[in-house]
């Protein structure tokens, strides 16, 4: 991270960029006309009664791409949404859970939340907060001022977020053109349910299945010798300890890197023989992947996807050399894990196909399971819905189940039904989570396609509300009758 990210923040600067952001909408507010029209009805599904609220759009999670979402529904005169997350506010997404890197992945100059105005760049927040010689100095935006940055963002912006409100259960409608009854709990343990006309779900890599820790370690080992990267890890306690960690990711390199400065002693274990060098991701930041790439056919969707799947990407630089610094720690190449267990001195004791192991703790770097049938929320609707499986049958060469998994989505992030029934309402159910980048690349939560995926998610939820509602728009002109010429004599005179 930056010196720059433990600097005091220069509040008055920050007040000044938020009048400057307000000066910037006011200029590019066109149109600034209410033009949704009509209540959700506010049943439930077996049409008993009222729910306790309703809304247009539900957007399930506030962080960089909720947030995104709802600013772009907003500009878009889309105003009746509700954003709900489950984290406590500054904790939405990795940025302070269990990203463990310095800084984002991603360059400094990307733009994403603020969706082309200037003032809600990350640059420009950077820069008021901190000056422009400190924004000069760094490569990458360290991950809390992204936080910070993001909580700064959903202030001047008002949207309507609320923290500690869980998303239990997504009922589907029981009329093709009727609403979601969405079942919520509150940290305080409340319940309410919501009736929403259409749900996004942004809700990043966890929410297109679950953390996967493979069974030789969730089945071998007691719960308090190990732990997934994605869950609290108390680093101190591994000071002087054998940490074994279990996957070559960069996610595997953090919590390495965390573990060595914490004064453990670190050995990790990577199946390939070498580390990728390579980042694809790095090629595919160009305007027309980012825009054109759910234009492709399906078979190439899937041979670049497969493609990418085999090569992997490299840990980043600065990650690894983190890592190197410590003379403690300790790469195996090539290297499988073939049984786990405790010893009888009670060390974790690991086989791999090279010979084994002793560690007093291990930590799964083994990434996330895409499937969306792990999902508790969508146990009512994720057997309507289509998979890639349901879609596309790629060569015996190409066969992937991981791929298969992915939800097939049409052109704006929505799902498509596996039922010929379910058409109506499957259209008003989008994913803007990880697993949409089989059908849409990275515009998904990606930072890198972030403004790409947006700008198409919100024009695609416009153009269908305005479709849904044609009869009353025809019916509003047709009754239109507000005179602009006021007057057929000449101009009056000035007064003197």
């Amino acid at each position: 991270m930056s010196a720059a990210a433990h600097a005091p923040v220069d509040a008055a600067a920050l007040d000044a960029l938020a009048r400057q952001v307000q000066r910037q909408l006011e200029l590019t507010a066109y149109s600034a006309r209410s033009w949704v029209p009509g209540p959700v009805p506010a049943a439930g599904p077996d049409g008993a009664g009222p729910v306790e609220e309703t809304t247009q759009v539900l957007i399930v999670g506030g962080g960089h791409a909720g947030l995104a979402i709802a600013f772009g529904l907003w500009r878009a005169q889309i105003r009746d949404v509700v954003v709900v997350d489950a984290s406590p506010a500054g904790r939405e997404g990795p940025w302070r859970t269990y990203a463990r890197m310095h800084t984002l992945r991603t360059p400094k100059h990307l733009t994403g939340p603020d969706l082309g105005v200037p003032g809600l760049t990350p640059r420009a927040y950077y820069e008021a907060a901190y000056g422009a010689d400190a924004w000069r100095a760094i490569t990458h935006i360290g991950r809390e001022v992204w936080q910070d940055y993001l909580g700064w963002f959903r202030r001047v912006l008002e949207l309507p977020v609320r923290n500690g409100t869980t998303v239990t259960l997504i009922e589907p409608p029981t009329e093709p053109d009727g609403p979601f009854l969405v079942h919520l709990v509150r940290d305080d343990g409340t319940e309410a349910r919501l009736a929403a006309r259409r749900v996004v779900l942004a809700t990043g890599l966890e929410g297109s299945g679950c953390w996967q820790t493979p069974p030789l370690i969730a089945d071998g080992l007691p719960r308090e010798r190990w732990a997934h990267t994605a869950e609290p890890i108390d680093f101190t306690a591994l000071a002087g300890r054998r940490v074994g960690v279990l996957g070559g990711g960069a996610s595997g390199f953090d919590n390495a890197a965390c573990a060595l400065e914490a004064g453990a002693e670190v050995e990790l274990f990577v199946r390939r023989p070498a580390l990728p060098r390579v980042n694809p991701y790095r090629w595919m930041e160009f305007h027309g992947f980012v825009q054109h790439y759910p234009a492709w056919p399906d078979e190439r969707k899937w041979r670049f996807n497969h493609h990418l799947d085999v090569i992997d990407q490299p840990p980043p630089q600065e990650t690894l050399w983190r890592c190197l610094d410590h003379d403690r720690f300790t790469v195996h190449l090539g290297t499988c894990w073939e049984d786990v267990s405790v010893a009888g001195d009670g060390a974790v004791q690991v086989r791999t196909n090279r010979g084994g192991h002793r560690f007093d703790f291990v930590i799964a770097a083994t990434g996330i399971a895409i499937d969306l049938h792990l999902r508790p929320e969508l146990r009512a609707v994720v057997d309507r819905l289509a998979c890639w499986a349901d879609r596309f049958e790629p060569p015996p060469e190409l066969a992937s189940d991981t791929l298969a998994a992915h939800p097939y989505l049409g052109e704006g992030f929505e799902h498509t039904a596996r039922y010929a029934g379910d058409e109506g309402w499957a259209r008003r159910l989008h994913h803007f989570a990880f697993a949409a980048k089989l059908s849409m690349g990275v515009t998904g939560h990606r930072l890198s396609g972030l403004t790409a995926g947006v700008d198409r998610l919100v024009h695609h939820i416009g153009r269908q509300l305005f479709l849904e509602n044609g009869d009353h728009f025809l019916d509003s002109f047709l009754t239109y009758d507000e005179p602009e010429l006021v007057s057929l004599e000449r101009r009056p005179a000035p007064p003197r």
